[in-house]
């Protein structure tokens, strides 16, 4: 039988099968030997990345990451498989120690640790997911000149969010749309993204800018919190986020990496909007759970900073990533990178990597 995962709808209908044999798996139905193999050469065939045209690596191409988080981290690891060098940033001495941090050179950075000139000592690339503080952005505000002074930089990609374009009452938004955040956080990234962008018109540093939707992905997703027994579905009638898998956002920077144009502002999301519950909804369907409870938001007793995240309301166009940077995600909708996670989650307690 010939395996071929190809367009988008096979991809999801793959990732459902993968998620319904996990469950099939951990009920202790066995599955055949035929079925043990496809199952595993599904997951195989879904945990390889995207396919995205990478730059050329016949020179020797050097990625800094201002942050080495969850979603550097990704793209990272993707990278540096295709023969890239990477070293980032911490901010703290114990993060720069961790297991994640040890397969590159790591370097602590916050206001107070400014960093050495090796750190930016042959880099290509720069990727920047330090957040704004009440001062503005530390990464401009202590290696402004250092950034514009490296020779040769091609690439500059800042991570912003949706955040920028506040409440829209469930509307559409793209990339064009006015900027009016909520919520001061919001208008600390308003203001960063001008800064960057000021660095691009002003010393020619080729910055780019990606408003991210909300981030999920292994370890990221409503699993953990189904699986702890501490998720809980928040009603709010028309309420609706758009998100991202954690590897389509870095399929996107790559697409970004291989195409430059300095001064570009992307959305990264996903193609479908869904409300909040209803992700959660499925989640507990493909683990075969019941529906944790529904809450109405005003009884919820939400943090202020949870709550905030429910004061926009906005549907995030991606037309953009497609036409320009060429991108097809992966994982178009929360279904199936849901599906894939828990797919990926199954083989490997069954067949430890």
């Amino acid at each position: 039988m010939r395996l071929r995962i190809g367009t988008t709808a096979a991809r999801k209908f793959s990732a459902v099968i993968l998620a319904q044999a996990g469950i099939h798996f951990r009920h202790g139905f066995g599955l055949s030997p035929g079925r043990q193999d496809l199952y595993s050469r599904l997951v195989s065939k879904l945990r390889k990345p995207v396919t995205t045209r990478m730059p050329d690596l016949s020179t020797d191409q050097h990625l800094l990451c201002l942050g080495m988080g969850y979603s550097a981290g990704v793209l990272a690891d993707r990278v540096a498989d295709a023969g890239w060098s990477v070293r980032g940033t911490t901010r703290n001495a114990e993060q720069a120690l961790a297991p994640s941090a040890a397969r590159y050179e790591t370097y602590r950075f916050d206001r107070e640790h400014r960093l050495p000139a090796a750190a930016f000592a042959g880099v290509t690339h720069i990727l920047v997911s330090v957040p704004p503080d009440e001062s503005g952005d530390p990464v401009l505000d202590a290696h402004r000149d250092d950034i514009a002074a490296i020779p040769g930089l091609a690439w500059l990609g800042y991570l912003s969010t949706t955040g920028v374009y506040g409440n829209r009452d469930g509307g559409w938004v793209d990339e064009g749309a006015e900027l009016r955040p909520s919520g001061e956080r919001g208008r600390r990234r308003v203001a960063a993204e001008a800064g960057w962008l000021d660095l691009w018109r002003g010393q020619g540093v080729p910055a780019h800018i990606f408003r991210l939707a909300a981030i999920y992905g292994p370890g990221r997703s409503p699993f953990d919190a189904l699986r702890a027994g501490a998720a809980r579905r928040i009603d709010r009638p028309g309420q609706v986020f758009s998100r991202i898998h954690v590897d389509d956002l870095a399929s996107v920077l790559i697409a970004s990496i291989a195409r430059p144009s300095p001064g570009a502002v992307y959305n990264v999301c996903d193609d479908e909007p869904a409300a909040p519950e209803a992700v959660v909804a499925h989640a507990a369907g493909l683990l075969g759970l019941p529906l944790p409870p529904l809450v109405p938001f005003d009884e919820a007793g939400l943090s202020p900073m949870a709550r905030s995240f429910y004061d926009d309301n906005k549907r995030v166009s991606n037309a953009r990533i497609k036409a320009e940077l060429g991108v097809a995600l992966r994982f178009p909708d929360y279904r199936a990178g849901l599906a894939a996670i828990l797919a990926a989650t199954s083989l490997t307690r069954i067949i430890p990597e």
